[in-house]
């Protein structure tokens, strides 16, 4: 994303532990509800050992809220009870997001999906294992990534590109940088862009084997923090160019200014300490935002609560921002991290700060990291005048994205 014109935000759709839809994940942020508890639906050993922020639905209460039927129609075609809960919940997010639109005559327009996850549909495919000589090959044919977009596409009657992106726990807000490239380059007019991913035994069994798992509920940005929690869900913006923002009822309060994608090249699962490649997608960001450090209100932090992470975001944002700090806030506090599902999550997040005011507390901070001059939020606050916000977005692989979402000049 080169600069120059912003790209308008006309929806977003979410669904995540703390709540089905933006209006219930709202109330949580609000009240300080987190997400997190015992493991409730992953069949796992880790059950009451490890907890996890699941979205507090079951496979079968997620096809009703998807509106799926007994049969369910789609690129592999399938039952209920066979769609992929990543499936499932990038459809409850991408839908609530096109109807937050509310888009006249959608048919008209050039429209496009570009959705992101890690895991695709490796819940099926664990299932047909586990199961062993008894396990029917339908239930694996949903395992690659890009099939939980096909099937989402299919529902949504979005025909015209659809494109899917795994850049570890970066994927979804590369969906989104690069929806908006499609919009600048006049390639389409729609692009609902986010991400999705559910939590699987693969999943789980890996963090736990890299040992950067909280045994208790995350502590981000905490001197004494010990790990993440792993969480699931979905979220998503409906972009829209500018001839589409001019047929919307309701004018578009909120651009995405910036965005940068960045790579510090230094390990496979974890952050270079001096935090390059987060400095340079945050610095790049701005950049193309036409923005200075001091201009940014809010950040969304990559936040995982890890030593490491923290660690070198912090390093980063000291090095760009100092010696003014914008105030700033983990959400993986609330929502677990939800690996590829993380950006679109937090880009939906960062949207609402933008369009009602918020600041979201940093739950459970007691202790400042000694290394670092500034510390998280603690409490909700409203009404505050927010004008631009990043969202960072940190993967394996040093993959680092940085969002910056801005209020459109009156």
């Amino acid at each position: 994303m080169t600069k120059g014109s912003p790209v308008a935000v006309a929806g977003v759709g979410i669904i995540s532990a703390i709540g089905n839809n933006v209006r219930e994940c709202l109330s949580a942020l609000e009240n300080g509800q987190a997400g997190m508890d015992d493991i409730a639906w992953l069949d796992t050993v880790y059950r009451r050992k490890i907890p996890v922020a699941e979205v507090k639905a079951s496979n079968s209460r997620l096809e009703e809220l998807a509106g799926v039927g007994q049969h369910i129609d789609g690129p592999a075609g399938g039952r209920a009870g066979l769609v992929s809960r990543t499936a499932l919940l990038s459809l409850i997010a991408a839908r609530e997001a096109l109807d937050n639109a509310a888009i006249p005559e959608l048919d008209h327009w050039r429209t496009g999906i570009v959705s992101a996850n890690t895991v695709g549909g490796m819940d099926r495919t664990e299932a047909f294992f586990s199961r062993g000589p008894r396990g029917r090959l339908r239930q694996v044919v949903q395992h690659e990534c890009g099939y939980s977009t096909e099937w989402v596409a299919d529902r949504l009657g979005i025909r015209h590109y659809q494109t899917t992106i795994s850049t570890a726990c970066s994927s979804s807000a590369n969906a989104i940088g690069f929806g908006a490239k499609l919009i600048r380059h006049g390639i389409l007019d729609v692009v609902v862009a986010g991400g999705t991913d559910a939590l699987t035994k693969f999943t789980l069994n890996g963090f736990n084997a890299l040992m950067i798992l909280d045994s208790a509920w995350c502590k981000p940005f905490d001197g004494e923090r010990q790990g993440l929690n792993l969480g699931e869900g979905a979220g998503y913006l409906v972009l829209v160019s500018d001839a589409v923002a001019a047929t919307l009822s309701a004018r578009s309060e909120c651009v995405l200014s910036g965005y940068a994608n960045a790579n510090d090249a230094y390990h496979q699962t974890a952050s270079s300490p001096d935090g390059r490649g987060s400095w340079l997608a945050m610095k790049t960001a701005l950049e193309r935002s036409g923005l200075q450090p001091a201009d940014i209100d809010y950040i969304n932090l990559h936040g995982t609560g890890t030593q490491n992470n923290d660690l070198a975001e912090g390093t980063a944002i000291r090095r760009l921002f100092e010696p003014r700090y914008p105030k700033m806030s983990s959400t993986k506090s609330f929502t677990g991290h939800t690996l590829g599902a993380s950006g679109g999550i937090e880009a939906v997040f960062s949207v609402l700060a933008v369009w009602h005011g918020f600041v979201y507390p940093n739950l459970r901070f007691h202790t400042p990291m000694p290394e670092l001059p500034f510390v998280p939020e603690i409490e909700f606050i409203r009404d505050v005048p927010i004008r631009h916000v990043m969202s960072n977005s940190f993967g394996f692989g040093g993959n680092c994205s940085s969002l910056v979402f801005s209020k459109c000049q009156s």
